[in-house]
């Protein structure tokens, strides 16, 4: 991407940071000793079939996942634990909602709120975790709606709107958080082809605003068109990573060119 990144701060820790993380269910262990860094500013995609890991690695990040080892920072502090293996478990509640509530996600179904309007489910969480200024929500959530093409869905009910509308909705509720990164979880695997597109537009935009995303996503040309640095995993390891001209151009695994040919990427 021809994109500036965030230089003000050269020696800013990145915004999420991993070392060696285990994440087992019961005896299935899921993620194998994964480390990723997601610096400002920068996009992470994180590719691979289903059951690589991605999306739990995705949720660990956002703390809706214990892990069983390995350290998770957010923006320098680390995440403190107590107990060990499966009984491991964040130690400080209230660290984990203040890093949650600057880790938005978007999931691969909307969740959106269908007793609520548009504009009542981008600001929920702004007023009702964050206690902001209802007339101060109001302006922002509207504000970034009309960023994802929506501004005259507000006042519509979820029910009303198409997959590719509600998922920009979603994105709408996450930037109304004002975090300091984006997670998305297969963001546009749940729409047709045409709403998938507009999805897309929308992230891809956000890409060039240079904000911190992280993005597990089947679609490899949004993968190579956004992203800084793009993660393969393969059975719960990380197979290959690079940046995506190295990564799609010449790709150095077998596993990732099998995987590549059969995604089309």
């Amino acid at each position: 991407m021809n994109v500036p990144k965030d230089t003000s701060a050269p020696s800013a820790p990145p915004v999420i940071q991993i070392h060696d993380l285990h994440k087992a269910y019961g005896h299935l262990e899921v993620l194998k000793g994964v480390s990723l860094s997601a610096p400002r500013g920068h996009v992470i995609s994180l590719i691979g079939s289903s059951g690589s890991g991605k999306s739990t690695l995705l949720r660990c990040c956002n703390l809706l996942e214990d892990s069983q080892q390995g350290e998770i920072l957010f923006e320098g502090e680390s995440v403190r634990w107590k107990g060990e293996g499966l009984r491991r478990h964040p130690a400080d509640r209230g660290q984990v909602m203040r890093i949650r509530t600057n880790l938005s996600m978007v999931f691969q179904q909307f969740n959106l709120w269908a007793h609520l309007t548009i504009l009542q489910n981008v600001m929920e969480a702004p007023v009702q975790v964050l206690k902001r200024d209802p007339k101060e929500v109001e302006e922002k959530a509207r504000a970034y709606l009309a960023k994802v093409g929506i501004a005259d869905k507000a006042d519509a009910w979820p029910a009303m709107l198409s997959g590719g509308q509600q998922q920009r909705a979603a994105i709408a509720r996450a930037l109304c958080m004002e975090p300091r990164a984006l997670l998305f979880d297969e963001p546009t695997s749940a729409l047709d082809p045409e709403l998938e597109q507009e999805v897309v537009k929308v992230i891809k935009a956000l890409a060039d605003e240079g904000r911190t995303m992280i993005l597990v996503t089947h679609d490899m040309k949004l993968a190579a068109d956004v992203s800084d640095h793009v993660v393969f995993l393969h059975q719960g390891k990380i197979e290959e990573e690079g940046p995506p001209g190295a990564l799609f151009g010449n790709p150095r695994t077998e596993r990732l060119r099998g995987f590549l040919s059969a995604t089309g990427g």
